[in-house]
């Protein structure tokens, strides 16, 4: 059973379907290679031994019945801030350590429905706020193609997790690039959905009209075949759009022929690397190869998306984060004196620095006298952004460029100064602020580094951002690659 690891989505569910394996085989086969690098990488914070297999032995069984659903056996992990039934949900986060949540969020109820076996949730930053993964309080985790590296972030235990084939596919959250930039720094595919195309329910709030829940998987074929399964309106999110979901599956193999590709001027600024650049110029030679039309485009207002976002985010994460208070649930202080004492020493200890950041930051920024300094002027120029986006969809069909400046960078680079760090969600950013698809998909090295490729799409255009990763993937094999170790 050496090979499974090798098997994507599609392949594995087809391969329990034909009972070429159990779904029994296949979640041990992946519980070994989690547990066999659990120390390396610290891609995981909770594995579900008992539960996956208790599951894989039911889905076994309907399997036998002939009672399979899309991935009925198949095994997957979801990032921890998505609420799981009776397993810890931490959110990267001492605050909320001893947290089990009562119920799933609809991603993973979901994708329980169509069969899936959760092996357990991946290892993140702190609610989700960071580029790096270094702000988990359960310590960093490390890029499969280099230890000494950082996997990206937020969603860096499922990207590392997936690029080291210790699980075929994982959720995570995007809310200025944190399934996009994982996904480049570690060689995979990640997919963004529309905002309000996959339900924020049970889904940990950090920004909440910026966060969007999506897939890493290494094919977009595979983005494709969770996405199905995933997306749809769900009455519990009021953000959820009522809107007929697609068969992505069946759509895929759209040809790119007379694709208008638009490549935007402002990805291609002094702040990108020379290498990444090179490998990006060689991943468009392949569109044009497809048939693809490439042209130039601007978004004159999306080099304020850092500072826009820098705004927003710690805006609405000041508010969300509020109802940790050491009362309800998560962390409590020992022995508080009185209620103030209960508020700030449980907030204190129980959020790390980066949280605390932006929570000051967020605060300030909707104080009174700031309030329409900062965040309500934050807010128009998000507009503006938008309508850059609009205006640039009218000339092409999809938006093409690097997904991060560099290739990863060591861990402890850059965690002296923030700025630096936000600096690397600059091309990322402006989806997340526009609400649009967007995915990242691996186009080559830079010595033995990967680096990821950005497809941007107009809102609910998943299919055609699919399509257009899918065509790149049928003629290259970045996306097969398999770090030293893990092959």
């Amino acid at each position: 059973m050496s090979e499974l690891h090798h098997m994507g989505l599609a392949a594995l569910a087809a391969g329990l379907r034909a009972r070429r394996f159990s779904s029994v085989e296949l979640a041990e086969a992946f519980l070994g290679r989690i547990e066999r690098s659990q120390g390396a990488l610290n891609a995981f914070i909770t594995i579900t031994r008992e539960q996956a297999l208790a599951d894989a032995r039911a889905a076994d069984r309907a399997l036998a019945r002939g009672e399979a659903g899309a991935l009925t056996g198949v095994p997957l992990a979801h990032k921890d801030l998505f609420c799981t039934r009776g397993v810890r949900t931490s959110c990267g986060s001492r605050m909320l350590d001893n947290f089990v949540s009562p119920y799933d969020a609809t991603v993973v109820a979901k994708l329980r429905s169509a069969g899936a076996v959760m092996l357990g949730k991946t290892n993140m930053d702190e609610f989700a706020m960071g580029s790096s993964n270094e702000t988990s309080w359960y310590g960093p985790v490390r890029n499969p193609w280099d230890p000494r590296l950082v996997p990206g972030g937020s969603s860096g235990g499922s990207a590392a997790a997936v690029a080291a084939r210790l699980v075929p596919g994982a959720t995570a959250t995007d809310t200025g690039g944190s399934i996009r930039q994982p996904a480049a720094l570690c060689g995979i595919t990640g997919l963004k959905p529309t905002y309000g195309r996959v339900s924020r329910y049970g889904m940990v709030a950090f920004a909440s009209s910026l966060d969007q829940g999506g897939t890493l998987t290494a094919s977009a074929a595979d983005a494709a075949l969770m996405l199905r399964e995933m997306a749809g309106f769900d009455p519990n999110d009021s953000t959820s759009v009522e809107r007929e979901v697609p068969d992505y599956v069946a759509l895929i193999e759209q040809p790119l022929a007379g694709l208008k590709v638009g490549l935007l001027r402002e990805f291609f600024d002094k702040g990108l690397d020379p290498e990444n650049e090179r490998r990006i110029r060689e991943a468009l030679k392949v569109f044009e190869a497809l048939g693809a039309q490439l042209i130039e485009v601007s978004l004159p207002n999306l080099p304020l998306s850092v500072p826009v976002y820098y705004v927003v985010a710690p805006a609405e994460c000041s508010s969300n984060l509020a109802r940790y208070d050491g009362v309800r649930f998560g962390h409590r202080c020992e022995q508080p004196r009185d209620l103030k004492d209960l508020y700030c020493r449980s907030r204190g200890e129980g959020f790390g620095a980066e949280v605390k950041r932006r929570i000051m930051t967020g605060t300030y920024v909707l104080s009174a006298g700031y309030y329409d300094a900062y965040y309500l002027k934050a807010q128009r120029v998000r507009q503006l952004i938008n309508a850059d986006f609009t205006r640039a969809f009218q000339q092409a069909d999809v938006l093409i460029g690097p997904t991060t400046p560099t290739a990863a960078f060591a861990i402890g680079a850059k965690t002296s100064d923030p700025i630096t760090m936000y600096l690397n969600d600059i091309y990322t950013i402006g989806a997340n602020l526009a609400g649009l698809p967007a995915a990242s998909i691996p186009c080559g090295f830079v010595g033995e580094l990967p680096v990821g490729l950005q497809i941007v799409g107009p809102h609910f255009s998943e299919e055609r951002v699919l399509a257009a990763a899918h065509g790149f993937q049928r003629l290259t094999d970045w996306h097969t690659r398999i770090p030293a170790g893990y092959a």
